[in-house]
């Protein structure tokens, strides 16, 4: 990942995907859409910290109903993307600055609507949703903390590997998942729960924004790589 002679490239995007690069929780609808009974007390478990999301999957998994493809077609039905993040990709793209999509969500539906908007290419860390004859029989969380099961995907340890290779590492988010890593990036674009709590901690190195339209304009603004 480091450039020619081993230099850091210049910077990395790592973004959020429910409610960042999509608008709304993906997964939760998902979930919501196709869980059995015990939803609700999982949720409310999950919701007031009493468990962490790899104890919530597990829990939600053995109450699912629906096939992948039913799924699937409920995200394409109601999934919708920030209308900006396009424009903003390329943007990057042109620019030689990596983005990564970093989640506690699911891969399936993740995949699917990347590839859905000719975004395939982007690098996903998520949870993994295993299916078997078409329903869904497990979840595996091959990026969680070996200390820490609050999240099943460490965003924090990932974003902590990629130091290294690079100079700047920007953050998109806008939950609760994103406290963390968001607490160790170099410049933070927040919305939501995370601008909340980030605006109230005054923490430095942090924008508000609204879709990355804005995202793209502060970089492009601010002396970040020209175009190639």
């Amino acid at each position: 990942m480091t450039g020619a002679g081993g230099r850091k490239k210049p910077l990395l995007v790592l973004t959020d995907f429910d409610g960042t690069l999509s608008l709304t929780d993906v997964g939760y609808e998902v979930l919501l859409q196709f869980s059995g009974r015990g939803w609700d007390e999982i949720d409310r478990d999950y919701c007031e910290g009493r468990i962490g999301s790899m104890e919530a999957y597990g829990r939600i998994c053995a109450i699912l109903g629906g096939t992948r493809e039913e799924m699937l077609r409920f995200v394409a039905a109601n999934a919708v993307i920030d209308p900006h993040f396009a424009e903003f990709y390329a943007f990057c793209r042109d620019r030689g600055i990596d983005v990564r999509v970093v989640s506690d969500g699911l891969d399936f539906y993740i995949d699917y609507i990347l590839r859905r908007h000719g975004l395939s290419e982007i690098p996903v860390y998520s949870n993994v949703m295993r299916f078997r004859d078409g329903k869904p029989r497990s979840i595996e969380f091959p990026h969680a903390g070996a200390d820490c099961s609050k999240c099943g995907t460490c965003k924090s340890n990932i974003l902590e590997s990629c130091q290294a290779a690079y100079g700047t590492i920007v953050y998109v988010g806008d939950g609760y998942s994103d406290l963390c890593p968001a607490a160790r990036a170099d410049l933070v674009f927040a919305k939501g729960i995370l601008w909340t709590r980030l605006a109230a901690g005054e923490r430095r190195g942090v924008r508000k924004y609204r879709s990355f339209r804005d995202v793209k304009d502060f970089l492009s603004k601010n002396g970040f790589p020209p175009a190639r």
